[in-house]
């Protein structure tokens, strides 16, 4: 039996944050097409609000944090803690169709990366997901797999902070009239300011939420009359 090794951790943070990785990012907007279709997001500088938005906010004060947590609890096996955080994020997301999406893309994650690189603590994760015990929720799941391939707690912060900022730039990229290096041009001005919201990730005590805007962007998705994503 040939074992599979396990890539030194920036290799494997290179292959979790890759948009190769078979999550099924690509299929949500997380509201960004609401918000386009209604015309509150239509140039470049309103792209760029929005994912000012998305960095301080979502991955600042919610999702990334959640992350660090998870990266915390995963490595001391604390399984209780985690179900605990699962829990808390997904009571933070007012709109069915992201929660729905966050724990399709978590549990992808998880069993995807546990099938190239088994590890006996995911095995752990993904059974507790059958019990329904926990999603996992995404920020949850990836900050699971990178304390699995050794990736550093800060590190697995700005992975996740970049993942979520790419995904929304590409999805702005197919849904505005908006070419590819200004796309990008904001990206980068995002991209910038990550290592100072990691770490704010590392010194919040719990993970908060308020980004009412983007909530009712998110809970509109499903009225649209034609839709790209389905989030």
């Amino acid at each position: 039996m040939i074992e599979t090794m396990m890539p030194r951790p920036l290799l494997a943070l290179l292959h979790i944050c890759d948009s190769l990785f078979p999550i099924g990012g690509f299929g949500y907007s997380d509201g960004l097409e609401a918000a386009t279709a209604a015309g509150l997001v239509e140039t470049p500088a309103d792209l760029q609000a929005w994912l000012d938005v998305c960095l301080d906010e979502v991955v600042g004060r919610m999702d990334g944090p959640a992350a660090l947590r998870a990266w915390s609890a995963f490595d001391r096996q604390d399984w209780w803690a985690l179900c605990q955080l699962d829990g808390e994020i997904t009571a933070m997301r007012p709109s069915s169709a992201i929660r729905r999406s966050s724990r399709a893309m978590g549990v992808r994650l998880v069993t995807t990366w546990n099938a190239l690189y088994p590890d006996r603590r995911l095995e752990q994760l993904l059974a507790f997901a059958r019990m329904q015990r926990i999603g996992p929720f995404l920020p949850i799941a990836f900050g699971c797999a990178c304390a699995s391939a050794g990736v550093g707690m800060r590190d697995a912060g700005a992975a996740f902070a970049y993942t979520r900022l790419a995904s929304t730039t590409s999805a702005a990229l197919r849904l505005m009239r908006i070419g590819q290096t200004d796309a990008h041009a904001q990206l980068a001005k995002a991209l910038e300011r990550v290592p100072i919201a990691v770490e704010a990730m590392t010194a919040r005590a719990r993970p908060e939420s308020f980004t009412p805007a983007m909530d009712i962007s998110a809970m509109t998705q499903q009225y649209l009359h034609s839709r790209l994503f389905r989030s």
